[in-house]
């Protein structure tokens, strides 16, 4: 029996509130799926009344929703809407929360802030025990900036919220074409009897963005391409395509057979490093058509040894992978904005048709700018009058693509947000971090970093609208593999 459940979200009018979080409810509540007497609060630093922050708050939605909003939606939404003002680390904070948290058992709080303020948070949320009962927090990550910092951020989670009440969350896992990943593995027959090192030839996992740091240098330059993207986003993405069939959707069933690939992914350390790894930094060059900065003019020229672009070849040490090399790459100021999976299979093993190249076949799965799937085959072309082929075979490759967009053209595409939120309003955690997988993250990542800094390894520059140093080319062509781009 639900008890006035309340959401709250600590940094409500930051920049992820503004353009994420408050939209989200506010979709969610237009498509009937927030509990009716759900009151929503937003807490930040800022001196608002009520009314200001609800018109903030409208504009923010607007901007989100680019139409007009539905008027009995939105006062039924902005009826949820609260506002606390006041600082993180002060007592008083917590008494304006507990006096508006007055009747609600279930509590989720969000904190939308830096890693920094999470301990003072919940602390505070502790001394006035807003932590008891049926609370849940939710934090973002990046958990830390390396496994030490993590734990320190967990131990302190840990000492007022149980870990079922904790949920660290990775948009990415929000994402439909990442959710559907575990739904082409483990819904078709097709696919998984062929997931393993006999039928596929390596992976390529690619995130690229086509913007620099922009008004995120401290942020950034403080963490870089690796504990950005690397730590979180990608290993995800890699445990999703590597992970054994979980005995069911439960929770704990799925975070334990991604912890299995975190806790099997090969060390790169000592010869390894230059060998599997390359770091980079943009220079001035030419992106979407117009002249871009490199990353130490967007810091007013101030030398910086941040990455803003890694590749790896990590390997799996399991039987199921054994030998299959999974690349990954990331990078800001790249050509194309591209979020990608490709599972490139093994060639046929014998060819019967003669002078045909036949390409071998590759599944991809896009996961922005648009949600695709595509497989990639190879097929007869017709037969014609003029220009048969002696041997009567002329193929091609052609591929079965599988569009998100199309399939579902009339239904509105969730923001991942909107998932996720939904997910830890209704209790399930399924698509949320757990301890140990941010911890067995962090620990193959503090290996790499710290070879780097061993090492001396400095960023290789690279041309703002390219893919990286021309060392991540030979970190593929080392193996006989080339990027897809």
């Amino acid at each position: 029996m639900r008890s006035n459940p309340a959401f709250v979200i600590f940094g409500a009018t930051g920049d992820l509130a503004r353009r994420m979080l408050f939209p989200s409810l506010y979709f969610l509540d237009a498509d009937g799926l927030l509990p009716a007497d759900l009151k929503i609060i937003g807490a930040a630093r800022s001196a608002l009344r009520d009314s200001d922050f609800r018109a903030e708050i409208e504009t923010a939605v607007k901007a989100r929703s680019q139409e007009p909003l539905d008027t009995e939606v939105w006062k039924r939404f902005a009826s949820r809407l609260r506002y606390c003002g006041g600082d993180a680390g002060r007592p008083e904070t917590y008494g304006c929360l507990a006096s508006l948290l007055e009747g609600s058992q279930e509590r989720i709080f969000y904190l939308s802030t830096s890693p920094a303020l999470y301990g003072a948070i919940v602390r505070g949320l502790a001394a006035a025990k807003l932590s008891e009962g049926e609370s849940r927090i939710i934090v973002e990550k990046p958990i830390g900036r390396d496994r030490a910092s993590c734990d320190m951020i967990n131990d302190e989670l840990s000492q007022h919220f149980a870990e079922k009440q904790i949920f660290r969350i990775d948009h990415y896992l929000g994402k439909e074409a990442v959710q559907n990943l575990i739904a082409l593995r483990f819904a078709n027959t097709l696919f998984e009897p062929l997931w393993d090192k006999v039928s596929i030839d390596h992976v390529q996992i690619t995130v690229g963005e086509t913007v620099g740091v922009e008004g995120r240098w401290a942020y950034y330059d403080e963490y870089g391409a690796t504990r950005d993207m690397v730590q979180n986003h990608l290993l995800q993405l890699l445990c999703l395509v590597a992970m054994e069939p979980p005995a069911d959707l439960d929770p704990e069933s799925v975070r334990n057979e991604k912890v299995k690939v975190l806790r099997s992914l090969r060390p790169i350390g000592g010869a390894d490093i230059a060998r599997c790894t390359v770091r980079g930094q943009y220079r001035r060059g030419v992106t979407d058509g117009a002249a871009a900065p490199g990353y130490t003019e967007e810091t007013g020229g101030a030398a910086s040894d941040t990455e803003t672009f890694v590749a790896l070849c990590a390997q799996i040490d399991n039987w199921r992978w054994a030998g299959v090399p999974f690349y990954l790459r990331t990078g800001k100021r790249m050509p194309a904005r591209s979020s990608e999976i490709v599972i490139q299979f093994r060639a046929v093993p014998h060819s019967i048709f003669g002078e045909n190249d036949l390409m071998a076949n590759r599944l991809t799965i896009r996961l922005q700018p648009e949600e695709e799937i595509s497989l990639l085959l190879m097929n007869k072309t017709p037969t014609l009058a003029q220009g048969a082929s002696r041997h009567g075979f002329d193929l091609k490759p052609l591929s079965l693509n599988l569009s998100l967009d199309d399939a579902f053209a009339k239904q509105r595409r969730r923001i991942a947000y909107e998932r996720l939120l939904l997910e830890a309003l209704q209790n399930n955690s399924t698509l949320f971090v757990r301890r140990d997988e941010s911890e067995a993250a962090w620990t193959w990542v503090d290996a790499i970093i710290d070879g780097w800094t061993k090492q001396g390894v400095a960023p290789a520059p690279y041309p703002a609208g390219t893919w990286g140093p021309s060392s991540a080319f030979s970190l593929t062509l080392r193996n006989g593999h080339t990027w897809f781009e």
